[in-house]
């Protein structure tokens, strides 16, 4: 048996992205402590009944704080001396670059991190500042990550880019499909009978491409007044964050349904027609693999992580990034096409029973740490 410790930053992402994963660790019979940033009861409550103890540190998920960041590094080093766990396993930025130092020195403890995605930092913006952000993010990559005995990556575009800036070597990397989706719990939904619905799930954010969708909704009601898109997810305080009053004012142009946030993402993915993702940059979109495993076609962009959910014409189409226009115009395909709408969604639910079943995705994660796994 090992004790390991999983780190993220958001508590509830323990649950929602990382909970199986969990689940299977303590299955193979390890001692397993979670970390997040601040104690959500409610988050904390729900760990102790699977069997995971959780411990808080603090980490700015978006901030550029030195001292804050200082701050984080000192108290995952100490949590490390104290815990003496034999297998740190962390994934996002920040708690990957600082796990990774705060091991530094410290032996016995094996360190994995997994890339979800390249981030905000790697995509966006030009001008001094982000230029200086990119190379501080990429050195500080480089630093960390030379104490790993393994880098996961959720799809090769960010692998090969890792590799390609020197941040990391071939030999460290493992490639994984993305998170995985439960199967058994986002199970085929029959498509609704009336009506056109496109959905998009997320944080507002402008890298997932939201203000995209909502210009092509704009584009596509006035040919098809009757079709519906709708936004569901919560506000974020990143500096990508998208304000509620911004997309108030897509509701009240008629052109969006802003439905708010979720626990439950099902219940409106069975309402909806097409799953549309107009991201600018993913690890793996987990809620693209819901909606694949739920029975429906896939509308996404041609980018790292998003481009591997979709065979086109097969269960969906790919488009720029940034292009409304273009979205707009697959849109109106699906709308023009509504009788293959089916014969994708049954190809989107096979390619999520084929390669994105999340036992099949744990279990090569264990593996690649050595933990078990069949």
């Amino acid at each position: 048996m090992s004790k390991v410790v999983v780190i993220g930053a958001l508590p509830e992402s323990l649950l929602n992205f990382r909970g199986e994963l969990l689940k299977e660790l303590l299955m193979a019979g390890h001692e397993v402590i979670a970390m997040a940033d601040a104690e959500e009861v409610s988050v904390v409550s729900r760990l102790s009944a699977m069997g995971v103890s959780f411990r808080a540190y603090p980490v700015e998920r978006n901030g550029l704080n030195p001292l804050a960041d200082l701050k984080t590094f000192l108290v995952l080093r100490k949590l490390f001396q104290e815990l003496q766990p034999d297998v740190v396993l962390s994934y996002t930025i920040k708690p990957v670059v600082w796990s990774g130092m705060a091991l530094k020195g410290i032996s016995g403890t094996r360190f994995y991190a997994l890339i979800t995605g390249l981030g905000f930092v790697f995509h966006e913006g030009h001008g001094f500042m982000y230029q200086a952000v990119t190379r501080l993010a990429k050195s500080l990559y480089r630093f960390s990550l030379s104490r790993a005995c393994r880098i996961i990556f959720q799809n090769p575009d960010n692998r090969d880019f890792f590799i390609s800036k020197k941040i990391i070597d071939r030999n460290q990397s493992a490639l994984v499909s993305g998170s995985g989706v439960m199967l058994d719990k986002f199970t085929v939904a029959p498509l609704p009978d009336q009506g056109i619905v496109f959905l998009t799930i997320g944080r507002l954010l402008g890298g997932k491409g939201f203000r995209e969708y909502a210009m092509a909704s704009h584009l596509v009601r006035k040919r098809y007044p009757d079709a519906v898109f709708r936004i569901v997810g919560p506000t974020d305080p990143s500096p990508d964050g998208i304000s509620f009053d911004e997309v108030q004012q897509w509701q009240n142009e008629g052109t969006i349904q802003y439905l708010g946030e979720t626990r439950d993402v099902r219940p409106f993915i069975a309402a909806c027609h097409v799953y549309v993702l107009p991201s600018y940059h993913e690890g793996m979109p987990r809620t693209v693999l819901e909606a694949m495993a739920m029975g429906r076609p896939i509308l996404t962009t041609d980018v790292p992580g998003c481009r591997e959910t979709v065979v086109s014409g097969e269960n969906g189409y790919l488009v720029p990034k940034a292009d409304a226009g273009a979205l707009a115009e697959r849109m109106m395909w699906f709308i023009e096409n509504r009788n293959q709408l089916e014969r994708m969604g049954r190809a989107s639910r096979s390619m999520a029973e084929e390669r994105f079943d999340v036992r099949k995705v744990n279990a090569k994660i264990l593996r690649i740490m050595g933990l078990g796994g069949s």
